[in-house]
């Protein structure tokens, strides 16, 4: 049987681990709520891009051309890229595991496919299996900025404008609620026609309330940056909260579960104890007997 010396070292170790936990879980509360908050101010302004999109492309069927139809190779092999969102540090049950076995999926061959990393452990992970890195984006671990996010579309954008690139994906992780959250692979470019179709797509219509100058085409270069900005800068925040959500679940199991060996090992204890003080009423006892004999 374990001394008492040695269970409440334990004891003292697991309780150190409980406090590690118990503030990485609030830590990242904090950064998720903060996190939301971000992402809500700023929905408003992307969404009104993409309601411009939807108008000018509704209307005008002169700019449905570059950036809805993949480029074509001779040997008809598109070249793609993956935006790869992971975290810079671990701790988070599978957040990570799940995004790069994902990505590696949809990577289906070294010679055609490239890979666009974001978070250290994604980053250690392609590095060390020698996957061809098309750019290594590396930030800060605060919350995502709409800087840093522009900074990767218009990457993104001149690379697919050089042809170098025939298909951009950003494999990140979703967050629907706080317990749900699915990897998944978004298609950025080519741009989807489907999407950007309005309710009524089966009849063109001719009456746009807004004019644009000097052209439909013209405004739409303008304004499609800013809408793959407001794409890559939602994944990563989604990404973001996402790390955020899976580690405040990962902590609260640490949690409770060094609850419960700190309950296991306190019920130990105490029978420890007993045993030790019976066994010494025991002797005092019998030394007792021994004398009155």
């Amino acid at each position: 049987m374990a001394n008492m010396r040695d269970i409440r070292l334990r004891m003292k170790s697991i309780g150190q681990s409980l406090q590690i936990t118990s503030a990485m879980k609030l830590i990242s509360t904090a950064k998720l709520r903060r996190a939301r908050i971000q992402l809500n101010q700023t929905e408003p302004y992307f969404d009104k891009i993409l309601e411009i999109m939807k108008d000018i492309i509704s209307h005008s069927d002169d700019v449905r051309e570059y950036y809805f139809h993949r480029h074509l190779r001779k040997d008809g092999k598109p070249r793609k890229a993956f935006l790869v969102m992971t975290s810079d540090k671990g701790l988070a049950g599978g957040f990570n595991h799940n995004i790069i076995k994902l990505a590696e999926e949809g990577l289906a061959s070294p010679e055609t496919d490239f890979v666009l990393l974001l978070g250290k452990i994604g980053s250690r992970y392609f590095i060390r299996k020698n996957y061809p890195i098309l750019e290594n984006f590396k930030y800060t671990k605060s919350v995502p900025t709409v800087y840093e996010a522009k900074e990767v579309s218009d990457f993104i954008l001149s690379q697919y404008e050089q042809n170098i690139i025939d298909e951009f994906y950003i494999v990140y992780t979703r967050m629907y609620s706080s317990v749900k959250l699915v990897p998944e692979v978004l298609k950025i470019l080519p741009l989807d026609e489907k999407f950007f179709e309005t309710p009524d797509h089966t009849k063109r219509r001719t009456d746009s309330s807004l004019a644009y100058l000097p052209s439909a085409k013209d405004v739409l270069n303008v304004i499609l940056p800013k809408y793959l900005c407001g794409v890559v800068y939602g994944a990563m925040v989604e990404s973001f909260a996402s790390e955020h959500s899976a580690r405040m679940t990962a902590m609260d199991n640490a949690s409770n579960n060094a609850k419960d060996m700190l309950d296991s090992l306190r019920l130990t204890y105490s029978r420890v104890r007993q045993s030790a003080i019976t066994q010494e009423v025991t002797e005092i006892v019998a030394g007792a007997a021994a004398l009155n004999e």
